[in-house]
């Protein structure tokens, strides 16, 4: 496998593309990440309450998200700030995506969680943070559960792909890889969102990857223009953070989309799909 003008080191048998039709397709619900259809997931970044996360579930099921995301526990910077809500998010989420027929995806963040909420999250989250912590790699790979890798905000393509392999290798064949934004020089935006990687994803790996513009920018009036350049680099879909009072929100308030923002981006990927020879229903 190559990565720019050198051969890496060792082989990744269970990531990378052997024959240019050699696609990888992930199930979660009505979802097939890695097929010719564009995924939304969409929701709120924290699971704050049982009123917030059932107007999103509904937001999100008629805007045409096939899975619904928040956040249980929040890894954030400070120890002082919103830490999420634990035990309690997990059935109030549960219950809103059950009304609205949905599948959720939410990060864990060491063993133990994914002991606890394996068979009630639909799609495990490895978040950035946690991309080398190879021991949690391992277990979500002991998993049924489909997994979504993020990348880590300063790792290579490389570095990515083998997080995977770790994942893959324990028997989990069921992964999506997401970029969500790496640490630059950048003084204008929360991460700089590596555009490229998508492309290069598709040519050296068959697993499907979608973009998260909403941690990419940090910034509401970036998440779109990103989120559509994303789609038509080759994002198998977006991942989105939307609520009805975003500047009232707990955590990341400056990057959550109003919901008629969603509304309008979910028009701009129907007009993009078939650009791109792709499809959004």
């Amino acid at each position: 496998m190559r990565f720019g003008d050198k051969e890496t080191a060792m082989s990744l048998p269970h990531v990378e593309r052997k024959e240019s039709d050699d696609t990888h397709t992930v199930r979660v619900g009505d979802a097939l990440f890695g097929s010719k259809e564009i995924v939304i997931i969409s929701g709120p970044c924290a699971v704050e309450s049982a009123e917030q996360v059932k107007q999103i579930a509904e937001l999100a099921l008629r805007t045409g998200t096939k899975v619904l995301r928040g956040g249980i526990f929040k890894p954030r910077t400070s120890p002082y700030s919103f830490q999420g809500l634990g035990r309690k998010a997990i059935e109030i989420l549960r219950n809103a995506a059950d009304e609205a027929n949905l599948p959720i995806v939410s990060e864990v963040m060491d063993s133990s969680q994914v002991d606890e909420y394996e068979s009630i999250i639909d799609m495990l989250q490895i978040g950035s943070r946690n991309m080398h912590n190879f021991s949690l790699l391992k277990r979500v790979g002991k998993s049924n559960r489909p997994v979504l890798l993020k990348r880590g905000m300063s790792a290579t393509l490389e570095e990515l792909l083998n997080a995977a392999e770790y994942i893959m290798n324990e028997g989990n064949d069921q992964v999506v890889l997401c970029e969500r934004g790496i640490r630059t020089f950048n003084d204008f935006s929360r991460n700089t969102f590596d555009l490229t990687i998508i492309p290069k994803i598709k040519q050296v790996s068959k697993l499907p990857i979608i973009a998260d513009p909403s941690h990419g920018t940090g910034d509401r009036e970036m998440v779109i223009p990103v989120a559509r350049a994303a789609i038509a680099a080759g994002a198998d879909g977006v991942m989105i953070e939307v609520q009805y009072n975003p500047d009232k929100a707990l955590s990341d308030s400056t990057q959550t989309l109003y919901p008629e923002q969603l509304v309008a981006l979910v028009e701009d990927i129907r007009k993009i799909a078939p650009a791109v020879n792709r499809e959004f229903k």
